[in-house]
C-alpha cells in the first residue's frame, strides 16, 4: 500500500524531528503539523503526488519570533539523511537547494504566507474578503500531531468560516453572480449558439458548487480538488444529478431546468439554515421565456447584515474569488492582500 504523505510527515515529526528537539530544546513552545501546500495536506495524494514537493515535510510553528532561526539551523545540523528511505534533503519548486523541508515559522508569519493577512492579529473586514478558500485549508486542513504553541488552535477556529455577517454578504454576492447569467442559457441556446450555451451552463455550474460550499460551510480547495471535496458536502448527493444533466445536456431547455432544479435545492438548503429565502429561487427573466433568479433571494441576505461595515460594501464585489479569475493573482498572498485596497475605497458605485 502506498505511504500517504501525512502518515509520514506523523512518522518524521515523532521519531526524527520531536526527539531532536526534546532533547535539544526542551522548553521551546512549538507546533508540529503537516500544513501549507500539497495534496496531502488535504489527505488526497498518491502515487502522481510523488512526483514534485513530496516527502519527509513538516510545518514547525513557534511563538518565539527570535527561536525561528535557531531550530532551523538545529535541525539542518541534526537531521539524518534519511527516513523510511526518503531523502530527508531535497529540493522544491520553490527552493533548488537539498535542505531539509521542515518548515519553521511562527504561526502568524506562516498564517501570513499563505493568507496574506496576520490572522494571530484580527482580521478585518476586506482581510476576509481577500481569503481564498485554498489558502485557508492550508493553515486548517492539514493535520496537527503536537501543539504547545497558544495561538495555533485559536487561528484555526477563527478561520472554521466567515463572521456571519460577512458569511451573508459572500452568499449574496454568489447568489446575484449566478442571476446575472442564468438566463442567457436558453438566449444563447436559442440564437444558435450550442457553444455559447454549454459554456456559461458550465460556467453557472462552477458558481452553484462554490454556493453549496458557502451554504455548507466549508471551504473549497483549487479546482484540482473541487470537484473531489465538494462530494463531501451534506447537499453534494441532491446535486450531482442537476449538475452532470446541465454539463451533458444536448440542448438549452434540459441545461436551463438542470441549472433551476440545483438553484431550488440550495435555496431549500439556505432556508433550512434559517436563513432568509423566498419561495422560490427561480422567477422569470422579464417577459422572456427564460428563468433567472428571483431577486429576493440575495436581496433579503443583504437585508440580514447588521454589521455597518459589511452593509455597505458593494453587492457586485463579494469575496476575491468572486470577483478575480487570474490564477497568479489567487495563488499570490501578497497580491490578495494588495486587493483590500478595493474595499476600502469602497468601489464608487454598487458593483
Amino acid at each position: 500500500m502506498d505511504e500517504r504523505g501525512a502518515e509520514l510527515a506523523r512518522g518524521f515529526y515523532e521519531q526524527v524531528v520531536g526527539p531532536i528537539l526534546d532533547r535539544a530544546a526542551p522548553r521551546l513552545r512549538y507546533a508540529a503539523a503537516r500544513l501549507g501546500s500539497g495534496s496531502d495536506v488535504l489527505g488526497l495524494d498518491d502515487a502522481m503526488s510523488r512526483d514534485h514537493d513530496w516527502g519527509c515535510r513538516l510545518t514547525l510553528l513557534v511563538d518565539d519570533p527570535g527561536a525561528v532561526a535557531e531550530v532551523d539551523r538545529l535541525l539542518e545540523r541534526e537531521l539524518p539523511g534519511r527516513y523510511r528511505g526518503h531523502p530527508v534533503r531535497f529540493p522544491v519548486t520553490w527552493d533548488a537547494a537539498d535542505t531539509h523541508n521542515v518548515e519553521v515559522a511562527t504561526v502568524a508569519g506562516f498564517a501570513r504566507s499563505r493568507l496574506g493577512v496576520d490572522p494571530v492579529a484580527g482580521l478585518t473586514v476586506p482581510g476576509w474578503l481577500c481569503l481564498t478558500g485554498q489558502g485557508v485549508l492550508e493553515v486548517t486542513a492539514g493535520p496537527v500531531f503536537a501543539d504547545r504553541t497558544e495561538t495555533l488552535g485559536p487561528v484555526r477556529e477563527a478561520l472554521r468560516w466567515y463572521p456571519p455577517d460577512v458569511g451573508l454578504y459572500v452568499l449574496a454576492a454568489w447568489w446575484r453572480r449566478v442571476s446575472r447569467l442564468m438566463p442567457m442559457v436558453g438566449r444563447t441556446a436559442d440564437r444558435g449558439d450550442d457553444l455559447g450555451s454549454r459554456m456559461l451552463a458550465a460556467k453557472l455550474t462552477a458558481d452553484l458548487m462554490a454556493l453549496a460550499f458557502a451554504l455548507s460551510g466549508r471551504w473549497a480547495p483549487y479546482g484540482k480538488w473541487r470537484g473531489t471535496v465538494f462530494r463531501g458536502l451534506p447537499v453534494a448527493d441532491d446535486l450531482a444529478g442537476p449538475f452532470e444533466r446541465a454539463l451533458a445536456a444536448s440542448g438549452g431547455r434540459e441545461r436551463e431546468a438542470a441549472l433551476a432544479a440545483a438553484a431550488e435545492r440550495l435555496l431549500d438548503e439556505q432556508r433550512a439554515l434559517g436563513l432568509p429565502a423566498p419561495a422560490a429561487a427561480v422567477a422569470p427573466f422579464w417577459d422572456r421565456p427564460y428563468p433567472g433568479i428571483d431577486d429576493a433571494v440575495w436581496e433579503g441576505l443583504r437585508a440580514a447584515v447588521r454589521d455597518p461595515e459589511v452593509a455597505c460594501l458593494p453587492l457586485g464585489a463579494g469575496s476575491v474569488e468572486q470577483w478575480v479569475d487570474n490564477v497568479d493573482v489567487l495563488t499570490d498572498p501578497a497580491r490578495r492582500a494588495a486587493l483590500q485596497a478595493a474595499y476600502l475605497g469602497r468601489w464608487g458605485e454598487d458593483g
